[in-house]
């Protein structure tokens, strides 16, 4: 075995003799440092304190970190078993080796009873002895170390499974995203393994990180802290990290990671020893970020890094779920209508100079793929083909059966430059109404729910796409989303509603059939049975809730589950 560090013994022994001759037994001490290694250059001598009392030992090893004790269990001023025991209780798991006389045999093989690593007969024992038993005693110590930490772990993976599972209980019968977060917050606070939890999201307008919901040790620490996104001290740590990347960021001991340092002496002050920042997000949509506090070092293994990796898409997606509902049956919407340049710049050019109009009625994303249904009516269908296929914003192209004479025909389109402004609909569970290209003009109309602010969202679509203008803005009145009851909406998980919807706009529920599953899944890069399924389970929720009247909730198959173990 080779040391990574040289090892820091503690000798407690009031004998001035028995002192001397210890020291002079380890003063060639490299030997521990390199059994096995022919390297001599790889150690230093072994470090050696001595205290002559209980007492003193004791505030030696409250102060200092050591890796070993020699102790002779008579002392000025405590004998026997007890001087054993009083320092056992006083450092867990730390390694013992026993001192006895000739006559104290059997007191060295009771200490070994109650938890001593070995004992040596100090008129019997050499040098060579005194290493060897140092030696193996700090190995086995490491050994038993291992496996409590194992055991630890194993433990708090099994407990984080149950925590786990009562958070995907929570967001499935949550009906609000602040209930979501407030009862998430409250049961990891109520975990044994963990002092505090909050989450929170950027305010827009600032770099700021706004505290949503919070629970544990904690609260005033939120109060006394500031944390942003941007590229000062206080952006740096895990929880501006996290959202600016949105990857997991763990931080396994607080008091020595350089980025923590701007909060260091609070964590100090609450308990926290480490921490891990998840991000929420959903199908690339970032919602927030959950920051949860340990208070031992070490506190986050790779197995409960990616439990909770999996939380925060759960979580991601529970809330986009309730958002997305709330957005299809509000009775007010906003609509705000953009003139957009920077993209789609062949089909544009195209309508200017053919005097058409390229109309996109339903924009949908399914996959990693944005696709567009719609009608080009002005110009013939071969030339737009044609344009089409040159065209970078553009992947993929499909014309679809149309019963409109003339030069109207209908179209697919995967579009690959839509997806800024999808994303910057779905934020706020909009929706891109319509795309309109004719004249040389683009002109873009999004529906956001009612109770947003229009500056918020217009600021959030020029973050997305700079080049994009207000022109208009109105609020309009709805009963329901384009005639569909909103129970029915309601049952549908997000893939099952892309599915029937696609299904509809490309006409697989025409007669005659004038698409399939297999052409439909086949553009959308997955495989027919992958579409079916989603398709098949919305069909039954329609059908149930029209013909027995039920209306099913989410459940857990319509959520990712962290695995057990």
């Amino acid at each position: 075995m080779i040391f990574d560090k040289t090892p820091h013994i503690l000798l407690i022994e009031d004998n001035p003799g028995d002192v001397r001759l210890i020291e002079e037994m380890i003063r060639d001490s490299e030997r521990i440092l390199q059994f096995g290694s022919d390297d001599t250059s790889a150690g230093s001598r072994l470090q050696l304190h001595r205290e002559g009392k209980l007492s003193t030992g004791l505030e030696y090893l409250d102060a200092n970190d050591v890796d070993l004790v020699l102790l002779d269990l008579n002392l000025p001023d405590s004998s026997g078993i007890d001087t054993l025991t009083t320092i056992s209780d006083a450092t867990e798991l730390l390694p013992i080796v026993v001192l006895t006389g000739l006559d104290d045999r059997q007191l060295g093989i009771d200490s070994i009873k109650q938890g001593a690593q070995d004992y040596l007969v100090k008129d019997e024992v050499t040098g060579d002895m005194l290493l060897w038993t140092i030696r193996h005693a700090l190995e086995r110590n490491r050994l038993e170390r291992n496996e409590v930490r194992r055991r630890e772990q194993l433990e708090v993976l099994n407990d984080l499974n149950e925590i786990a599972q009562d958070i995907i209980h929570i967001v499935i019968t949550a009906s609000t995203r602040e209930e979501i977060e407030r009862e998430i917050c409250d049961r990891l606070a109520a975990s044994d393994a963990y002092r505090f939890a909050w989450i929170g999201e950027t305010q827009r307008g600032t770099n700021e990180v706004e505290p949503h919901a919070a629970a544990g040790a904690g609260e005033r620490y939120l109060e006394s802290i500031s944390i942003t996104i941007d590229g000062t001290e206080t952006g740096r740590g895990p929880t501006g990290t996290a959202l600016q990347t949105h990857e997991v960021q763990v931080v396994q001991d607080i008091q020595t990671d350089p980025n923590y340092e701007p909060w260091q002496e609070l964590a100090e002050q609450h308990g926290y020893r480490a921490s891990i920042a998840i991000p929420i997000t959903h199908e690339g949509v970032l919602y927030g970020v959950l920051n949860v506090y340990s208070g031992s070092k070490n506190a986050f293994s790779a197995p409960e890094q990616e439990v909770f990796t999996r939380l925060g898409e759960s979580i991601g997606h529970a809330i986009s779920a309730i958002e997305r509902k709330a957005a299809l049956v509000s009775d007010v919407v906003l609509e705000l209508e953009f003139k957009i340049t920077g993209i789609f710049a062949e089909l544009i050019a195209f309508t200017a100079t053919n005097l058409g109009e390229i109309r996109i009625e339903n924009v949908m994303q399914f996959g990693d793929e944005i696709y567009g249904y719609g009608t080009a009516s002005g110009f013939s269908e071969p030339a737009f083909s044609e344009i089409v296929a040159g065209a970078d914003s553009v992947k993929d192209y499909c014309q679809l059966p149309t019963n409109s004479e003339g030069d109207e025909f209908k179209f697919e389109l995967a579009l690959a430059a839509a997806r800024p402004l999808v994303t910057a609909a779905t934020v706020h569970s909009g929706r891109i109404q319509s795309m309109t290209m004719t004249g040389g003009e683009l002109r873009i109309v999004m529906e956001f729910p009612r109770g947003n602010d229009t500056r918020e969202m217009v600021g959030l679509v020029q973050d997305h796409v700079s080049e994009a203008t207000l022109v208009s803005k109105r609020t309009r009145q709805r009963s329901s989303v384009r005639g569909v009851a909103e129970p029915v909406l309601e049952s549908l998980t997000q893939k099952q509603h892309e599915a029937i919807e696609k299904a509809y706009t490309a006409g697989y529920f025409n007669w005659p059939r004038t698409s399939n599953a297999n052409e439909m899944a086949e553009r959308l890069g997955i495989s027919s049975a992958t579409f079916t399924q989603h398709l098949r389970i919305a069909e039954r929720k329609v059908f149930e809730r029209i013909f027995e009247g039920k209306s099913p909730d989410m459940n857990e198959s319509d959520l990712e589950v962290p695995p057990e173990g």
